[in-house]
């Protein structure tokens, strides 16, 4: 078989078994906790794994167009837990219709918290609306507003002004623990 020929019907196959996947039940979605981010969560995976996470899914430099795939993934593994967080954007623009992917892609009967952007980038804004507006159209979407909580908080971060001290993880991970256990 020529080689573009069986590279398609691979992703067909694929595709055909992603799709015969079926959702998980409400009763059968394993408690617990997932983060998906980038390098701000990668420093803090320690502090948030002591609170609870049991995956910490975060690489340097990932964008928020990764955030749907990432959540289908873990779902598709059947490890997508009742809890998800994701904190992208610190890298470039979040879009809103990734963030709906997102939140869809986790499913109805799963919290999914949004975490905003505390990096001294020209996009912060425009991305922390976005997420704030997401949230607001889904009924299982939270936001967490790291922003608010750390702006004035310089000692938290590092030179560049987002990156996570060790009081900074501390913080991020306290203030991500008390937003997930205050949604019943």
């Amino acid at each position: 078989m020529p080689r573009p020929l069986l590279f398609r019907v691979g992703i067909v196959a694929l595709l055909a078994g992603a799709a015969l996947t079926p959702p998980a039940a409400a009763g059968s979605i394993r408690a617990g906790r997932l983060g998906i981010g980038d390098s701000v969560m990668l420093g803090a995976k320690d502090d948030l794994r002591a609170r609870g996470f049991g995956v910490v899914d975060a690489v340097v430099s990932r964008q928020f167009y990764d955030a749907p795939a990432r959540v289908q993934y873990w779902k598709r593994l059947g490890k997508l837990p009742k809890n998800v967080v994701i904190h992208l954007g610190n890298n470039g623009i979040v879009r809103a219709s990734d963030c709906s992917h997102a939140v869809q892609a986790a499913g109805s009967h799963r919290h999914v918290f949004l975490v905003t952007l505390k990096v001294p980038r020209s996009w912060r804004s425009l991305d922390n609306r976005r997420l704030r507006l997401c949230a607001r159209r889904f009924a299982n979407a939270h936001l967490i507003d790291w922003y608010a909580a750390s702006h004035d908080h310089p000692g938290w971060f590092a030179r560049d002004g987002y990156h996570l001290t060790a009081s900074g993880r501390t913080a991020y991970a306290s203030l991500i623990a008390r937003r997930i256990a205050a949604v019943p």
